[in-house]
């Protein structure tokens, strides 16, 4: 269980690092445009960090829920790309 919980906290630094490093990068270069396409790249590599970070949570999670809250948070993890579909 333990390695599952430093695995997604791991992830989700990562995740901050790439953040931070794009927001640094945007005030660099000092260009909208460049911003613009840095921004388009996060907004490729958020939802695999949070696939990935949920993946890992179900996985530890396998044997100690339901089918019934599985399918209400695949369920809800479908909504989420949904609604980011229709912006």
């Amino acid at each position: 269980m333990l390695r599952i919980v430093l695995g997604m906290g791991i992830l989700r630094i990562i995740s901050g690092l790439i953040e931070l490093s794009a927001a640094f990068l945007m005030l660099y270069f000092n260009k909208v445009e460049t911003a613009f396409k840095i921004n388009a790249c996060l907004a490729v590599i958020g939802p695999i960090i949070m696939i990935s970070v949920t993946s890992l949570g179900l996985v530890g999670l396998a044997g100690k829920i339901g089918i019934k809250q599985l399918v209400f948070i695949f369920s809800g993890v479908s909504l989420i790309f949904i609604g980011l579909n229709k912006i």
